[in-house]
């Protein structure tokens, strides 16, 4: 629910990837848990669906880790990754993309695994081999740590699902908070009211920073239009 699972695993996978260690801690990590149904029909009105996505991108010297939820493109493969499946999705400079899908869960999907690497280990101590492929599939690493860029930094779309009083003029205020912090809206969805008065207005924005987020959702807590905390979902696989 909070992203923890999740972000153990990518600690493992950027490790392999790199040949370094990565301090769990240092990994940003959101659950699932303030979702609502609504924010899942939403995404779907934009053409998006929302998954629990462990993110890792090179960014210079450091690293982008991060593991929240996500809206992803119907029409991208990572959309159909459903149920018990779980999926590895790679990016390579010359392979292009590619993707390792199947069982994420279940005693024989584990048992498998752990029967493939004994088995791999019976092998070489059979052969004679030892550290034939090293714990993190590199030799020597070239240095202690990884630097995890802090999340900051990002710089992504955004779904916002704000909660708003139902009169004139909320509209402009919500978006010149967001202007002000350089946020362009890519679309809006605004509905009827709801049983407690207020209105949900949901945005799509175009690419911006996460500090700008951050500085625009806390300059709008002080503002007597909305009438719940903001619901913010990032954007990672864009239609």
């Amino acid at each position: 629910m909070n992203g923890t699972d999740a972000a153990h695993k990518l600690a493992i996978l950027i490790s392999i990837a790199f040949g370094v260690p990565v301090p769990f801690r240092s990994i940003y990590r959101e659950g699932i848990d303030r979702l609502t149904p609504d924010d899942l029909r939403y995404a779907s009105e934009f053409g998006y669906c929302i998954k629990l996505l462990a993110v890792a991108r090179k960014a210079g010297d450091s690293v982008e880790a991060r593991v929240h939820p996500t809206m992803v493109a119907l029409d991208h493969i990572m959309a159909n990754v459903n149920g018990v499946y779980n999926a590895i999705y790679l990016e390579g400079d010359f392979v292009g993309p590619n993707l390792y899908y199947g069982y994420g869960a279940g005693k024989r999907a584990t048992g498998s695994a752990v029967v493939s690497d004994l088995m791999v280990l019976a092998r070489q101590i059979r052969s004679g081999v030892k550290n034939l492929m090293p714990p993190l599939a590199h030799v020597k690493p070239e240095r202690g740590e990884i630097s995890i860029q802090p999340i900051e930094d990002l710089r992504c779309s955004y779904y916002f699902r704000f909660s708003a009083v139902d009169r004139p003029g909320v509209l402009s205020k919500i978006s010149g908070v967001l202007g002000e912090n350089d946020i362009s809206i890519y679309s809006v969805i605004q509905k009827g009211r709801e049983l407690d008065g207020s209105v949900p207005v949901v945005m799509l924005t175009h690419e911006a920073k996460e500090s700008s987020v951050r500085k625009a959702l806390a300059r709008m807590e002080g503002m007597d239009v909305l009438t719940d905390k903001t619901m913010t979902i990032r954007v990672e696989a864009s239609k």
